[in-house]
């Protein structure tokens, strides 16, 4: 593979600049960072000078290169901000002028998911998918203005899609531990404690045919669930008698959580959630 990309960059010759996007998903296999660069003085190519660019969201993957492929990368970084209100409007912008009809945009949407966007990531993905969805909820509703309306009712629904699909790629435990949870949820114990929780989720996996975590491993997935929106949690200090804990609750709606616990596989669900679901 290596002689025929040699090969091509012989017949391109001159400079040349290979641009790898999300690079931090090369892994472990990161020879082809190593052979490139060298690839001259190995005497691979003769007329050619080759350059790397790699695109990245992730400061840290380059801790996980190989020494040799850092000492021959002799890299210099580029941070680049996230985009701001305007800059995202005119990505927008050139968008709409391609793949929309004349004033199928009412006055404000297009900076509206501008706005919105650089409020959140400041990613220009995330402010053409509200467009996009505005659009299809324009599309469904038999109008043909995308209205400021519908952006944000758009930004409602890829919010509530964003965490059903948190929930749904959690890993067997993190399922068991929403789950048990929301247990204490539909029975109106939370907040609730990870003394509480705990046993319910051993009970859970138990029943599902699986070895429950030890209470402090269990503690991690409703850390993780929190950091993903799904739980809020607070921390509290009852002093010397009490100690610190900390107490957790669901922060979405618990009918969304029922829908999407009802399609997990392998997991037994207590009566309170079956019933639910």
């Amino acid at each position: 593979m290596f002689d025929v990309l040699y090969e091509e960059l012989e017949s391109i010759g001159g400079t040349i600049l290979l641009v790898f996007d999300e690079t931090d998903h090369i892994g472990s296999d990161d020879e082809i960072l190593y052979e490139l660069p060298r690839a001259r003085s190995n005497g691979y190519l003769e007329s050619v000078k080759p350059d790397v660019i790699g695109i990245s969201n992730d400061f840290g993957f380059r801790d996980e290169l190989s020494p040799k492929v850092k000492d021959t990368l002799c890299e210099e970084e580029i941070h680049f901000p996230p985009y701001q209100a305007p800059e995202l409007e005119a990505i927008l912008q050139r968008r709409v002028d391609g793949a929309l009809y004349d004033n199928a945009t009412a006055a404000g949407v297009i900076s509206l998911c501008a706005a919105l966007s650089a409020q959140d990531t400041g990613s220009a993905r995330q402010a053409l998918n509200l467009l996009y969805k505005a659009g299809e909820l324009a599309r469904a509703a038999g109008e043909s203005t995308i209205a400021e309306s519908h952006v944000h009712e758009a930004r409602d629904a890829l919010e509530q899609s964003q965490i059903e699909h948190g929930m749904r790629e959690l890993t067997r435990h993190g399922h068991l531990a929403l789950v048990a949870t929301l247990d204490l949820a539909l029975q109106d114990a939370t907040p609730a404690r990870v003394r509480d929780i705990y046993p319910r989720y051993r009970t859970i996996a138990e029943h599902s045919d699986a070895d429950p975590l030890v209470r402090r491993r269990m503690h991690d997935h409703l850390a993780d669930l929190a950091m993903l929106g799904i739980l809020d949690r607070w921390a509290r200090n009852e002093g010397r008698a009490g100690g610190q804990y900390y107490e957790y609750e669901f922060k979405v709606d618990l009918t969304t959580v029922c829908e999407v616990v009802a399609d997990f596989e392998g997991i037994s669900l207590p009566d309170t959630v079956a019933r639910h679901t």
